[in-house]
C-alpha cells in the first residue's frame, strides 16, 4: 500500500521537474536538510510534513496540493494562511487507484494513467472554508492515505502559506496566544497611542524565542502578518514571486499579484513570452502602513501619529526559530484633536508682535469695525521665511512665503472677517511684526530698497575710522546707525540674533549710537548716503547696524556689517 502512495505522488511530481523528487517524510534523517531548499517545494504539488510553504494562486485558477499520511490513527493538522485576498479551500481524502491494471494483468498502470485517475476522482471531503481568516483542520486520528488540499481565489491573483504536520503536539511552530488575546489601548494622545498585551505562554512557559511585531495603518486590522507585509512596499514584502516555471508563462510572472483587465479573461495568448522578462518595473500603490518589531516587550507607545485620525493596531508573535507567527486580536483608536489655537485679535493700524514656534502654527483675526473697500496687510518676518495664508469668511485670498517686509492689498467686503494663518519653518522659531489696516496711508511700515546691505570702503579704512554707504528710498525717512565692538569669540548664536530685523534701536545701548539723520532721493540711482564712523580703536572689529524708522516709530534693520580698523597707519 505504501509503495502505491509513493508511486502516486511521484506521478504528480514528474511533470513539474526533470529529475525524480523523493517525498520527504518525518522518518527521514535528511528531512531538515531537504526543506532548507525552499525551491524544492516552491513549485511542487507536495506539502512536506512539518514545514510551512509559501505559494501563489492566479485568479479563478484552482491549485491542488497533496500530503501523505503513512499510518492509520495518525494526528493531522493543516493550516492555511491567506496573505492578501480571501481564499476558498477544502481538504479531502483522496481515493487511490487499484493496484492491478484495468485489464486484470496485475501490472501497475502507467504513471500518466495513475495521475489522471487520482485527479479525476473527487475523494471524501473532510473540511472546507471560505474567507481571509487563518483557518486550520485538526484531527487526532486520521487514516493513512493521500490528502488533497484544493485552493481557489476568485477575487484576484494572490499568495498564501500552508503548514501541514502529523506531529502537531510536539511541533508547536505557531506561538500560543495568551488566555486574553486582545490588544489593549491604554492611553491616547494627539500624536501617540500606547498599546499593551498579555505575554505569550510560548515565551514564558516553553522558553521559546518570541518577538513581538506591531503593525500600524489607517485602513483595517490584519488577520496575519503576511497579510500586513503584502500591503507594504516591495522592499518589505515577505516573499518574492517565484521564478517562471513550466506551469505558468513568463507573462504571468510579470503580472503576478497585480490585477489587470486582461489576466483571467483569456489565457491562451499568455504562451507568448514577453521580450523583456525580468525588466518590468512593478508598480505598487503607496500604502500608509508601518511595521515595528520590538523584541519581547509587551508595552509599546506608537509615536509620530496625526491628530484626530483613526489608526488600526495589530500585534503579531513571531517564533524567531521557525519565523512563523500568530496574530493577537487587533485594536483601533482615534488620536485626540489638535489643541485649538488661540486666535490673536488684530487692531486696525496697530503693530502686533507674533512668535511662531518651529514648525508651529499661529492664527490671527482681523475684523474691521467700519465699512471698507480694501485692507492693507503689512508683514515683517524678522529672520526666516514664514508661510502666510489669508482667508476672508472662509475664502482663500492669499497663500505665500514671506521673507523680510511684504505689503499686501486685499479686496474688502462689508462686515468681512479675515483669518490669517502663519506657519513656521524647520530651522527654528520665527518672529514677526504684523499690521492690518483699512487706512494704510497713516500707518505704513517703512519702505526698504531692494538691497539692504551696508557697503564698507576698504581704501577709506584707517586705524580709528571706517566709511560705509547704504541705499535709501524715494520717501523721506529717518536713518540711525549703531556700532558695537565684537571680539574673536563672535558665536553663531550671536550672528543669528543680529540677523533679527525686528530688534529696533530701543534694544541698543546709548553708547552704541553713532548718529541719526533724514535722507531720501526722488532719483533712485542717487538714493545713496555715506557716513564715516570715527573714534574707533586700532585693529578692532565692530558690528555696524543701520535702522530705518517709519511712522509710529516702527523700525527695520538693514543687514549687519562686520568691519575692522587697521592695526598700523
Amino acid at each position: 500500500m505504501m509503495e502505491l502512495l509513493y508511486w502516486c505522488l511521484l506521478c504528480l511530481l514528474l511533470p513539474l521537474t526533470s529529475r525524480t523528487q523523493k517525498l520527504p517524510t518525518r522518518d527521514e534523517e535528511l528531512f531538515q536538510m531537504q526543506i532548507r531548499d525552499k525551491a524544492l517545494f516552491h513549485d511542487s504539488s507536495v506539502i512536506p510534513d512539518g514545514a510551512e510553504i509559501s505559494s501563489y494562486l492566479f485568479r479563478d485558477t484552482p491549485r491542488r496540493y497533496f500530503f501523505m499520511v503513512e499510518e492509520d490513527n495518525t494526528p493531522l493538522s493543516v493550516t492555511v494562511t491567506p496573505c492578501d485576498a480571501p481564499l476558498e479551500w477544502k481538504l479531502s481524502l483522496q481515493e487511490l487507484p487499484e493496484e492491478s491494471s484495468a485489464d486484470g494483468s496485475g501490472d501497475p498502470e502507467p504513471l500518466d494513467q495513475q495521475k489522471q485517475q487520482m485527479t479525476d476522482v473527487e475523494g471524501t471531503e473532510l473540511f472546507s472554508y471560505k474567507g481571509n481568516d487563518v483557518e486550520y483542520f485538526l484531527s487526532s486520528s486520521s487514516p493513512s492515505g493521500l490528502y488533497q488540499l484544493e485552493l481557489l481565489s476568485t477575487e484576484k491573483d494572490t499568495h498564501f502559506k500552508v503548514y501541514a504536520t502529523t506531529t502537531p503536539e510536539s511541533d508547536q511552530p505557531y506561538p500560543d496566544l495568551p488566555y486574553d488575546p486582545r490588544v489593549d489601548v491604554t492611553s491616547i494622545g494627539r500624536t501617540t497611542v500606547t498599546l499593551a498585551w498579555k505575554q505569550s505562554p510560548t515565551a514564558s512557559m516553553l522558553k521559546q524565542p518570541i518577538e513581538y511585531c506591531v503593525v500600524i495603518n489607517k485602513e483595517h486590522n490584519f488577520k496575519s502578518l503576511c497579510a500586513a507585509e503584502t500591503k507594504m512596499s516591495a522592499d518589505d514584502a515577505f516573499m518574492v514571486a517565484p521564478k517562471p516555471g513550466l506551469d505558468f508563462s513568463p507573462f504571468d510572472f510579470a503580472h503576478f499579484g497585480f490585477p489587470t483587465d486582461n489576466l483571467g479573461k483569456d489565457r491562451s495568448f499568455l504562451a507568448k513570452p514577453s521580450p523583456k522578462v525580468g525588466r518590468h518595473v512593478y508598480w505598487r500603490p503607496k500604502v500608509d502602513i508601518k511595521k515595528i518589531c520590538i523584541g519581547s516587550k509587551n508595552i509599546f507607545t506608537v509615536s509620530d501619529l496625526k491628530p484626530n485620525t483613526q489608526y488600526y493596531f495589530d500585534v503579531f508573535m513571531v517564533n524567531t526559530n521557525t519565523n512563523m507567527s500568530t496574530a493577537f486580536v487587533g485594536a483601533f483608536a482615534r488620536t485626540k484633536e489638535e489643541a485649538k489655537q488661540k486666535t490673536v485679535e488684530l487692531k486696525d493700524g496697530r503693530v502686533t508682535d507674533v512668535v511662531v514656534k518651529r514648525k508651529g502654527k499661529k492664527f490671527l483675526r482681523f475684523a474691521p469695525v467700519s465699512s471698507h473697500q480694501k485692507v492693507t496687510l503689512f508683514i515683517h518676518s524678522c529672520m526666516d521665511t514664514v508661510q502666510v495664508q489669508v482667508r476672508r469668511d472662509g475664502k482663500l485670498l492669499l497663500s505665500q512665503n514671506v521673507e523680510g517686509i511684504r505689503q499686501f492689498q486685499l479686496r474688502g467686503k462689508p462686515k468681512g472677517k479675515y483669518l490669517i494663518r502663519l506657519k513656521g519653518n524647520k530651522k527654528g522659531a520665527s518672529m514677526l511684526k504684523i499690521l492690518a489696516t483699512t487706512r494704510p496711508s497713516k500707518h505704513a511700515f517703512p519702505s526698504l530698497p531692494d538691497d539692504t546691505r551696508i557697503k564698507a570702503f576698504d581704501k577709506l579704512r584707517t586705524c580709528s575710522s571706517v566709511t560705509v554707504a547704504w541705499l535709501g528710498t524715494q520717501e523721506r525717512r529717518k536713518f540711525c546707525i549703531y556700532r558695537k565692538e565684537v571680539g574673536g569669540n563672535y558665536s553663531e548664536e550671536q550672528k543669528r540674533r543680529e540677523r533679527n530685523q525686528c530688534l529696533g534701536p530701543d534694544t541698543r545701548k546709548k553708547s552704541e549710537k553713532v548718529l541719526c539723520k533724514y535722507f531720501h532721493s526722488q532719483n533712485l540711482q542717487k538714493a545713496v548716503t555715506t557716513e564715516t564712523i570715527r573714534d574707533l580703536q586700532p585693529g578692532k572689529s565692530y558690528l555696524l547696524d543701520v535702522y530705518v524708522v517709519g511712522h509710529g516709530g516702527h523700525s527695520v534693520k538693514y543687514q549687519s556689517k562686520l568691519v575692522k580698523t587697521r592695526k598700523v597707519c
